[in-house]
């Protein structure tokens, strides 16, 4: 059925009177008559979809405002704790609103897990999983590094599978796969809305879901039972003509659209895909370009509900669900006639491939370009390092396709020319591959096949062909492209394209080769040229599940879960101290960022991974990818009390232990990139009360509101140029702080003021988080006024 009959059939849907119902998924909430009942998946046969009362939540939208919706807006006000008096003003108004389902990788999983168990409930309210997939670190094979990593991480997922136990979460164990391949498998459908404590989860908008990324706080909120506040986006609409064909990818439609909309293009708004260009992507082809939506600062992205979509539920043993969500496909595309903030206009016929970066995924270079491009600005033409796969890239169709250039190259004599990782998305897709030959192919290729695991993309890469300094090109497959991401290696020029590009740069490795005209020369010295990739979407004899690696919460008794005090990479959470009701006077500024300052830059990832449930260790990563405005110097910074010089974590420790209070100042977007709290919760935790920059991204920002810091931007973009590295801030009337009314700051430096205003986006429920001291704090308060 086509968008324009869904969107018709969407206008005659009779109007319905009735009390609106929370749609939040739990055994307890979605039990009915079996006739109603349909199973999520096999992990979770007592969980049943929420279409019905969805659909009547939505109805009671469609009486009061009277207007075509998007899909977004069917999503998430279907999902509203109360639809009847929610204010609903895109871009202004904050929802309540009742998630379907909570999900955490394992580095993000430590601190959610521990501010829970500080809240002191007893059992998660909503389904939710913890899935091992960042520990992991590449250095020579997928089984070997495998086997490291369980016994280097032992006490960190035996804390994790034992919290999962007794508070009643699925745990994905380590060689599962990546977060989110395991969600698109297993739990994400057609209207769902899933927050999870990771950048990527919009992956999932690939099944036509509206799946969030956030930080650990507010997946303690839903599993607490709590409603889940966000700022009503925008609604962007992505409207894609043509088709899909020859070299061109699912990966070139995102990083098309991240060079339009620039890497905070997307900041407050949610991306909608639609038009006839939809239907020819695959399922997980969709779920690539919503991925990587993260990377331009979008809330997330989505597909409406299609054929691509049925298959792929079908392929993955989900057929009940497929054949129910077409009883409700007038709730899962968007009305006709519907209102976008602003619309895109793709042509998938002449999409050209794209390669963007480097240092940062906005950076577009169309494939016919690159070579051009990359010798008039003096990147390193010999690419190093090819590598395949992550989150983004690692379906079966992914791969099929790389290894149908791969054996191309193979039958012509030919390999790779250097280092080729590959990395499969979950044990189910390494399974397949490997059954189905993909990955044989892959191999005599000259690829190492990594574990199944983020690995390299997130920075988890031991990396031996080039010393830390050296100036390189890598090429890879994967989102993001930050300085330093990979291998912590500042002069790694790292491209982003699509794995099919990575694959056929990899067979000359120079970023000169246009594999769509340039001719090789095969083994026996005559000319030929790439055959464009071609695979199946799907495997035509199903997916192998491969080993179980699933362990489903234990009914009846649970263990307790106990934390070492001398452990070094677990520490049990003290709260934050409330605010004192005065204002902060004289604040010294700890660090004034000079340029981009991603989460990567305040929160380092890589070999900072392993204490990521230890707050005070992985303090001592706070800003040291920063760069000083003072100095342009990272990682260095003057001791305004003592005049002496040290790294920002000492000062700052220096400035806790004499009890003086600290800012930070940054630029635009800032806290781009990932999700991770630890970017708030350090500043919090070394004596930081407020971050001030020009902009923030919208997931940092939310995170260091909940962690109890003033999160506020300058009026005057300007006003950035008159703080100095020895100005004092003071914050004044804080005790009258409203909605809409901005701060007021009084510079001081040397022997001169001034008073400036700086701006924020904290509500009225926002404010109480920080006179409690942080969100959690503020959740026990009412907890405790409910027993």
């Amino acid at each position: 059925m086509s968008t324009m009959i869904f969107a018709q059939a969407a206008k005659t849907v009779p109007k319905l009177c009735r009390k609106a119902v929370s749609p939040l998924m739990s055994q307890q909430s979605y039990k009915s008559s079996k006739s109603d009942a349909v199973p999520m998946a096999n992990l979770e046969p007592d969980t049943v979809l929420p279409y019905k009362k969805l659909y009547e939540n939505l109805e009671c939208i469609r009486d009061r405002l009277d207007h075509p919706l998007t899909l977004s807006e069917k999503i998430l006000y279907s999902h509203l704790e109360d639809p009847y008096e929610q204010e609903i003003e895109r871009g202004k108004s904050y929802l309540l609103l009742r998630p379907d389902r909570v999900s955490m990788q394992d580095a993000t999983a430590q601190m959610a897990m521990m501010q829970f168990i500080s809240s002191g409930l007893s059992k998660v309210a909503v389904p939710s999983t913890i899935h091992c997939d960042h520990l992991i670190e590449a250095q020579t094979s997928g089984e070997l590094d495998l086997q490291r990593a369980i016994e280097n991480n032992k006490e960190v997922y035996d804390f994790l599978q034992s919290s999962s136990a007794m508070y009643g979460l699925g745990f994905w164990k380590p060689g599962s796969g990546i977060i989110h391949q395991i969600l698109l498998e297993n739990y994400a459908f057609p209207g769902l809305l899933m927050i999870g404590t990771d950048s990527h989860i919009p992956n999932a908008g690939g099944l036509g879901g509206v799946c969030v990324g956030v930080g650990g706080a507010d997946a303690v909120d839903v599993m607490a039972g709590m409603p889940w506040e966000l700022k009503c986006p925008n609604i962007i609409g992505v409207h894609l003509t043509g088709k899909i064909s020859g070299w061109t990818s699912p990966k070139d439609v995102i990083l098309k659209v991240a060079e339009i909309l620039t890497v905070k293009g997307g900041t407050g708004a949610i991306i909608e895909y639609h038009g006839e260009g939809c239907e020819s992507i695959s399922c997980t082809g969709m779920a690539t370009i919503c991925n990587m939506g993260a990377e331009i600062g979008a809330t997330t992205s989505v597909f409406p509900f299609n054929e691509r979509m049925v298959k792929y539920l079908c392929a993955t043993g989900r057929g009940a669900i497929a054949e129910e969500a077409k009883k409700y496909e007038e709730m899962l595309i968007p009305d006709e006639g519907c209102k976008y903030d602003k619309v895109i206009n793709i042509d998938l016929d002449k999409l050209e491939p794209l390669v963007n970066g480097p240092y940062t995924p906005d950076l577009a270079h169309p494939i016919s370009k690159l070579g051009e491009n990359s010798e008039k600005n003096g990147y390193p033409m010999n690419i190093k390092v090819a590598l395949i796969g992550s989150c983004t890239n690692s379906s079966y169709e992914d791969l099929g396709r790389c290894a149908s250039i791969a054996q191309d190259a193979i039958d012509h004599g030919l390999t790779t020319q250097i280092p080729f990782n590959v990395t499969p998305g979950s044990e189910q897709i390494r399974a397949t591959i490997e059954r189905d030959g993909i990955l044989d192919v892959l191999q005599k290729f000259g690829g190492t096949v990594l574990a199944n695991a983020c690995g390299p993309c997130i920075g988890q890469w031991d990396r031996k062909d080039v010393k830390k300094g050296e100036k390189n090109t890598i090429v890879t497959s994967y989102n993001r492209n930050f300085t330093g991401r990979n291998d912590a290696n500042p002069a790694t020029h790292c491209f982003v394209t699509s794995p099919e590009m990575v694959t056929a740069l990899a067979i000359v490795g120079c970023l000169s080769f246009n594999p769509l005209k340039d001719e090789l020369t095969d083994s026996k010295g005559k000319k030929f040229k790439l055959k464009e990739p071609k695979a199946d979407e799907l495997p035509s004899n199903g997916f192998d599940p491969g080993e179980d690696t699933y362990t489903a919460p234990p009914k009846g008794k649970r263990s307790k879960v106990t934390v070492n005090p001398k452990s070094k990479r677990l520490q049990l959470l003290q709260p934050f101290e409330k605010w004192d009701g005065k204002d902060f006077t004289d604040l010294t500024v700890l660090i004034k960022v000079k340029g981009k300052c991603t989460t990567d830059h305040i929160s380092a990832a890589g070999p900072w991974l392993k204490y990521r449930g230890h707050l005070d260790n992985i303090s001592n990563n706070m800003f040291i990818g920063a760069v000083n405005a003072e100095n342009n110097e990272m990682n260095k910074v003057k001791n305004q009390r003592s005049n002496d010089w040290g790294t920002v974590p000492d000062v700052a420790r220096d400035y806790k232990a004499n009890k003086i209070k600290w800012v930070a100042v940054g630029e635009e977007n800032y806290g781009e990139g990932s999700s991770r709290e630890h970017a708030a919760l350090e500043p919090r935790h070394l004596g930081g009360v407020a971050i001030i920059v020009k902009s923030f991204a919208r997931i940092h920002e939310t995170n260091l509101k909940k962690q109890g810091l003033l999160a506020l931007t300058f009026s005057n973009a300007s006003d950035y140029d008159k703080i100095q590295p020895n100005s004092k801030l003071s914050l004044l009337n804080l005790a009258k702080l409203t909605p809409g009314e901005p701060v007021e700051c009084e510079i001081k430096t040397g022997g001169s003021s001034e008073k400036i205003k700086l701006n924020h986006s904290f509500n009225a429920e926002q404010i109480e988080w920080f006179k409690a001291g942080s969100a959690l704090n503020r959740m026990k308060e009412t907890l405790s006024k409910l027993k």
